[in-house]
């Protein structure tokens, strides 16, 4: 079996523990507030603006040893800069305030996630940094979309508040398949159980997060 479909298997009960979530079932049918939707965009500025330095920290751990990976990295890191800034304009779209998102502290789980993945890049294995992407990509592609039309539709907020989600649900596809191709290169029984590892860690991080935002 391929690595790919090893690393979904080794994980499903997280997926699915987080695809659960009283959380995403509300927003999902309709049960979502402004604030609600402010906070998530808040704490995805705060995790989002790290994926770019996580990606190069990444990249600088592995040095020589993976030398295929490095223009996928180099491909990844010029595709997400700016997202960061996305996720501000919509939330001033929304009517927030992208300002004191941008100034503000992150919440406790998203500090709490951030922190778990540059140290488990650097204690663990650099290549743990591709757990979080499983979870992040993974759910987006499966959600984004979905929820960007039913929060617009019951907030009744413009379209240029939805960029991220938008954006995410669209281009993580394309990610998510690219990303499998990516991990079915990796063969090596440690590094595997390295991103495993690091993935049922992150639907149980940003789970968290999802979870401590407003009712």
């Amino acid at each position: 079996m391929a690595f790919y479909e090893q690393l979904l298997q080794a994980t499903a009960r997280e997926r699915e523990q987080l695809l659960t979530l009283p959380v995403i079932r509300e927003t999902l049918t309709g049960e979502v507030s402004l604030c609600r939707y402010h906070a998530f965009l808040e704490q995805a500025y705060h995790h989002v603006r790290h994926t770019v330095p996580l990606m190069m920290s990444c990249g600088s751990r592995l040095g020589d040893s993976h030398p295929w990976l490095m223009p996928s990295l180099r491909a990844y890191i010029d595709e997400e800069i700016g997202h960061e800034q996305w996720i501000l304009n919509d939330l001033k779209a929304a009517g927030g305030d992208d300002v004191a998102a941008r100034d503000g502290e992150p919440g406790y789980y998203t500090e709490l996630m951030v922190a778990y993945a540059y140290d488990s890049i650097a204690r663990r294995h650099p290549l743990s940094f591709f757990g979080m992407v499983l979870v992040l990509e993974g759910t987006s592609t499966a959600l984004a979309t979905q929820a960007a039309k039913i929060i617009q539709q019951r907030l009744a907020l413009p379209a240029a508040a939805f960029s991220y989600l938008n954006s995410h649900g669209e281009l993580d596809l394309d990610h998510v398949q690219y990303f499998a191709q990516l991990m079915d290169q990796i063969e090596c029984p440690q590094e595997q159980h390295a991103i495993i590892h690091a993935a049922k860690r992150f639907y149980r991080l940003y789970g968290d997060v999802l979870n401590t935002l407003p009712q």
